[in-house]
């Protein structure tokens, strides 16, 4: 007796079999689709996000207050948004800050507390997934959205929007296992360029740009410089930490001085912020923000009642507020 051959179907059709001598036909009825292809997966991306947006906001009202005191109002807008693209050994880290905040106190105009607008971006490669080191090329833009005075005068502004405006753009390295916990920036080569669109401020030679030049009677024969440039190293550094559960710290310094013009003189620019949550949506925070730049004299006024340049100072901002942040 013949051995008769064995077949193997395939599962994932039903099949009729018609059988004839030495010849086999199959019929293929409703194949099913694998479950696997029907199965639908999300599209995966490279990028991660970060959405902040803060409102911080105080009060202060007096009724017969023997001790005395003037009502004021106060608020501040924080705006943080980051996009970070990360594959293989490709990293491109994205972020704008931006803050305004304003004071209102009684029979006085509102006053501006703090302004600023901020565009970062750093593009890295590196030679392998292992290393936490960054061949990379780096973007920074800041400038401010409206007049700051020397208050109570209004009559001057002595800056504005764009000016100033500084762009640092530079190669350097970076070190960044780890972003939200501790990022280190070097560049031996930075262009720094200082723009001043203000005409009037940039013909008073604000913030290092070179000045118009006068007849003796004050009139322009020249128009002051509206930018200036310079070339030099920049070492930037960002820390961020947990102290307690409740309890953050977040620590930025930025470096940079000038090869061609008085090197060695240190700008400086150094934030540090602790920041306590009360729950996911209520926080408050205590900051310091100091900067030194060379190019930045400051005024006072002299003897006969003249503003006179006595050269950079340090400059310092202190805050403290409570407020609401919503992350999205």
């Amino acid at each position: 007796m013949a051995q008769q051959d064995t077949l193997s179907l395939p599962r994932d059709s039903a099949y009729a079999v018609k059988l004839a001598p030495k010849e086999i036909v199959f019929f293929n009825i409703l194949p099913k689709r694998s479950k696997k292809i029907r199965e639908k997966h999300p599209d995966k991306t490279f990028w991660k996000q970060r959405n902040a947006i803060g409102l911080d906001v105080s009060e202060v009202a007096f009724v017969n207050w023997n001790a005395g005191g003037s009502n004021s109002i106060s608020g501040l807008l924080n705006v943080e948004l980051k996009r970070v693209y990360e594959r293989a050994n490709i990293r491109w880290n994205n972020e704008l800050i931006a803050r305004y905040g304003i004071v209102k106190q009684k029979e006085q105009i509102i006053q501006k507390t703090d302004d600023n607008f901020e565009i970062n971006s750093t593009i890295g490669y590196r030679g392998d997934t292992l290393s936490n080191w960054f061949y990379s090329a780096k973007l920074n833009f800041q400038t401010q959205f409206s007049n700051g005075y020397n208050y109570p005068d209004v009559s001057n502004e002595i800056s504005t929007l764009m000016s100033p405006a500084y762009i640092f753009v530079g190669i350097g390295s970076e070190y960044g296992g780890n972003l939200e916990f501790l990022n280190l920036y070097a560049s031996p080569l930075t262009v720094k360029s200082t723009i001043v669109g203000d005409q009037d401020l940039a013909n008073a030679g604000s913030f290092g740009v070179t000045p118009a030049i006068r007849d003796e009677e004050g009139n322009v024969i020249q128009k002051g410089e509206n930018t200036r440039t310079e070339v030099g190293i920049l070492l930037t550094s960002e820390f961020n930490t947990k102290l307690f559960d409740n309890i953050g710290l977040s620590n930025k310094l930025k470096f940079y001085t000038d090869y061609l013009n008085n090197f060695g003189n240190i700008d400086v620019n150094w934030e540090l912020n602790l920041n306590f949550r009360v729950n996911n949506y209520v926080l408050a925070k205590i900051g310091s923000h100091l900067k030194y730049d060379d190019d930045i004299k400051a005024k006072q006024e002299n003897a006969d009642g003249e503003q006179v340049e006595v050269g950079p100072k340090v400059q310092w901002k202190q805050q403290l507020g409570i407020g609401v942040i919503v992350e999205l």
